[in-house]
C-alpha cells in the first residue's frame, strides 16, 4: 500500500509540474535595427540581431525572454580644462549594446496573421570603448505581427520603444526587427 501511495503522489506532483510548463510557443531570430542616443551630441544607427523565446501561459498571454545585440559607432564629447578656459572636441567610439528583457506578451491569431503587444523589463549593457561601459535598467514597449508561411514557420515584423539610462542620461531608443519564427 505504501508503494501505491508513493507512486500516486509522484504522479500527482508530475501532473502539477507539467501544468506550469507552457504547451505552445515559438522562438524568433532575426535582423534588428536600433536607433540610440548614447551621446549628448547625436543619435546613432546600429545594426544587430534579436532573439526571443515565447511560451503560452494562457490562450492570449505568453511569457517572453528577449535578447539582442547591436553594433555601430557613436560620437562622444571630450573636454579638457585649460588654465584659460576649456577645450572641447569629439571622438568616435565603437559601440556594442546588449539588452536582456523579460515580460508578458498579449496576442491573438486572425487567419494567417498574429498581432501582438508586449511590455518587457530587464537589463541593458553598453560597451562604448574609450567612453566606457555601463549597465542600466531597461524597458521595452512595443508590438508586432507574425505572418504564417507554413504551419510551423512564420515571418515577424516588430517594433519596440526601448528606454535605458546609460552614463547618467536617459536614452529613448527605437528597435525594429524582422526574421523567422519557428512555432511549436
Amino acid at each position: 500500500m505504501r508503494n501505491v501511495s508513493l507512486i500516486a503522489f509522484v504522479l500527482l506532483l508530475s501532473g502539477l509540474a507539467s501544468a506550469q510548463v507552457p504547451t505552445k510557443g515559438n522562438v524568433f531570430f532575426g535582423y534588428s535595427y536600433y536607433n540610440t542616443d548614447l551621446s549628448t551630441i547625436d543619435r546613432a544607427n546600429t545594426n544587430g540581431w534579436e532573439a526571443t523565446a515565447e511560451g503560452k501561459v494562457l490562450p492570449f498571454i505568453s511569457l517572453v525572454a528577449d535578447f539582442d545585440a547591436h553594433y555601430g559607432s557613436q560620437n562622444f564629447p571630450a573636454c579638457a580644462a585649460l588654465p584659460n578656459g576649456s577645450l572641447c572636441a569629439t571622438f568616435n567610439a565603437n559601440v556594442t549594446e546588449n539588452n536582456y528583457l523579460f515580460g508578458p506578451r498579449v496576442s491573438s491569431g486572425v487567419g494567417k496573421l498574429r498581432p501582438f503587444a508586449e511590455a518587457l523589463f530587464g537589463v541593458g549593457h553598453v560597451n562604448a570603448g574609450a567612453a566606457g561601459t555601463n549597465t542600466s535598467f531597461a524597458t521595452a514597449l512595443g508590438g508586432g505581427l507574425d505572418y504564417r508561411i507554413l504551419k510551423p514557420i512564420a515571418w515577424r515584423v516588430q517594433g519596440d520603444y526601448v528606454r535605458t539610462s546609460f552614463f547618467g542620461n536617459d536614452q529613448a531608443n527605437v528597435r525594429i526587427s524582422t526574421g523567422l519564427v519557428l512555432r511549436f
